[in-house]
């Protein structure tokens, strides 16, 4: 098997997050042994973004910091893990509430489209829009 950002580069849609990855500094952590859940936006989630946001992220590094790991747990969190928690704790240092409602499980208020891409050091759910955290939302 390969690690979290292997495993997120053979699926091959989220090109952008992994080339955010790289300019925030987190593709080493992304690799590591620690074991992490990773809420992954794919590349039409970043297209999502109002315009400008993208551009202003990658120019504020600390701030992209900030929004990629808010997409990362800890832990190896399952989809039937996330049916039987509220929230999760972020490396970023917020929680994410996680909602199972009629089979569809939200991160915040955002779809989780697919469960359970496993890697060697964690696992990768891919959702349909970034995760914006509170205090980076609020700036």
């Amino acid at each position: 098997m390969a690690n979290l950002v292997e495993t997120a580069a053979k699926v091959g849609k989220f090109n952008k997050l992994l080339q955010l990855a790289e300019t925030a500094q987190i593709v080493d952590t992304l690799k590591s042994a620690d074991i992490f859940t990773l809420f992954a936006p794919t590349d039409e989630a970043f297209a999502k973004l109002p315009d400008g946001t993208l551009d202003a992220l990658q120019k504020d590094i600390p701030t992209l910091k900030k929004v990629l790991t808010y997409h990362v747990a800890f832990g190896d969190v399952r989809a039937e893990d996330l049916v039987q928690i509220e929230e999760a704790e972020t490396l970023e240092g917020s929680v994410l509430a996680i909602d199972s409602t009629n089979g569809v499980i939200k991160v915040n208020d955002t779809n989780i489209t697919q469960t359970d891409i496993v890697a060697d050091n964690g696992v990768i759910h891919v959702i349909d829009h970034v995760l914006i955290p509170a205090m980076v939302a609020g700036k």
